[in-house]
């Protein structure tokens, strides 16, 4: 599997900028509307730090992009991004094949779990992250179906009841809105998808 870092990076960096405003809108309905803007000051933070990060091995580069979302963006959204591509970064090899993904990432969702402390169906970022890991160690997987299983649990968000995060203070008020964290990591996963498949 041919991982070109710099297109992944400025891809899911980009696409995450762009739907700023829409992630702010999600989130001004559940939150404290500063998802997006959160997201894109994070993101445009790695672009700036580009040339750096390519220069790691994966395993580094993955680190490092977690430590800058860490940093940069605020509220519970840095801590819990900048989990996620830490441990991928500690669980992925320098050149990872197809099926090494399905672990990483169940890996990457343990830790981001108990740093939330958080579970599925809280309607969070990991009912979209738990249903792609399953997908992905499926034997029928393909990037096409980690896209559409993606997009489908985002949209499986919206009638469910906040269980966790600041959406959780609104009870019953949250049903009928999609996570705005379930919505960033579709958006992160269909660029990654695409940037595997030469798509990006």
């Amino acid at each position: 599997m041919e991982v070109n870092l710099d297109r992944m990076i400025v891809t899911v960096a980009e696409r995450v900028i762009t739907a700023a405003d829409e992630l702010t809108a999600l989130d001004s309905a559940v939150g404290d509307a500063d998802h997006g803007i959160n997201m894109k000051r994070g993101f445009e933070a790695v672009l700036v730090d580009k040339a750096n990060i390519v220069a790691k091995p994966l395993p580094e580069a993955l680190k490092a992009i977690g430590m800058t979302l860490v940093m940069k963006v605020g509220g519970a959204s840095g801590p819990l991004y900048g989990t996620l591509f830490m441990s991928l970064g500690k669980s992925l090899p320098t050149e990872p094949r197809l099926s090494d993904l399905a672990p990483a990432l169940s890996a990457a969702i343990e830790a981001v779990m108990a740093r939330g402390k958080a579970s599925f169906n809280n309607k969070t970022m990991l009912d979209v992250l738990g249903p792609v890991a399953a997908e992905l160690a499926a034997d029928s997987a393909s990037f096409a179906s980690v896209r559409r299983t993606a997009a489908e649990a985002a949209a499986a968000t919206i009638p469910m009841k906040a269980i966790r995060g600041r959406a959780s203070f609104l009870g019953e008020r949250s049903i009928g809105h999609m996570d705005p964290g379930a919505r960033s990591s579709h958006i992160m996963i269909k660029a990654v998808a695409d940037c595997l498949e030469g798509r990006a």
